[in-house]
């Protein structure tokens, strides 16, 4: 599927306007075809060419898929640089920007999304590093159905910006979660993965919890990745998120009948 490129700058709350690059799928001779949308989250660099790439590889399987540069608050939408002063302006802004302007952002984008003609109304997220605990707050939204959230830093130690209460809303999430680790993650160890599975089990979320053995953070990225990129693995949780979006913005099921589903005990 042919993928469009474009942007749109909208207002925020703060003063300040959020840069959103907007990837559109079309199929030519079907100009009103509808695509559900998926919010797709940057790591502290905001979008990079690894972002953008992944961002593409979605759009390409049939939906419209928005990245928000989220350092508003400070800077403009360029990327930050793969280096030192860009990972320690990435990080300070991190955890200065308010719990509440991260929200607003994924409501700015949810609204942008579905306001498009060609939008079906359905929403997903997802995100790599603070994207993955970006795309998990952004599915406190009832409007979002599903969220891949790859790797999820600061989701176990509540440090995202300021005011953090992640963990605590778990419940709060009604859609479909995938949560992708790798098990050499220094970033999410294996206390802080367990503590989110455990949260995430006691909140009654639907979910699927999938940690790569030997793989580090941020394997998906493929530059600069300071030999962590792994291609095989990263293809594997592509197809979980395409899959999981497939069967949740592209069906309707209609509403669910509320049955509990017997599991049988055989072989």
């Amino acid at each position: 599927m042919l993928v469009h490129e474009s942007f749109v700058d909208l207002p925020t709350s703060l003063g300040t306007t959020m840069r959103v690059y907007t990837f559109t799928p079309f199929i030519p001779g079907y100009p009103k075809a509808k695509f559900p949308g998926v919010v797709c989250y940057s790591e502290i660099y905001q979008v990079t060419g690894p972002v953008a790439r992944l961002a593409k590889q979605i759009a390409s399987q049939g939906f419209i898929v928005a990245a928000p540069s989220v350092y508003h608050n400070f800077v403009g939408p360029e990327p930050l640089a793969y280096d030192t002063a860009g990972t320690d302006d990435g990080n300070r802004y991190k955890v200065e920007k308010p719990v509440e302007s991260y929200d607003e952002d994924a409501k700015l984008t949810i609204d942008y999304l579905t306001s498009l003609p060609i939008c079906n109304g359905r929403v997903g997220a997802t995100g790599m590093c603070l994207g993955g605990h970006l795309a998990f707050r952004a599915a406190f939204d009832k409007r979002v159905k599903s969220a891949v959230c790859w790797f999820g830093t600061d989701i176990h130690s509540g440090t995202l910006g300021q005011g953090d209460d992640s963990l605590a809303r778990a419940k709060d999430i009604k859609g479909e979660l995938i949560m992708i680790f790798g098990t050499r993650d220094p970033h999410v160890p294996v206390e802080g993965r367990a503590l989110i599975r455990d949260t995430l089990n006691k909140a009654d979320v639907f979910f699927s919890f999938w940690e790569v053995a030997g793989a580090q953070h941020a394997f998906v990225r493929d530059e600069n990745s300071r030999e962590r990129y792994d291609a095989a693995v990263t293809r594997i949780g592509m197809t979980m998120l395409i899959e999981l979006f497939n069967r949740t913005l592209k069906l309707d099921l209609g509403e669910t009948d509320g049955l509990e589903v017997e599991v049988a005990d055989v072989c």
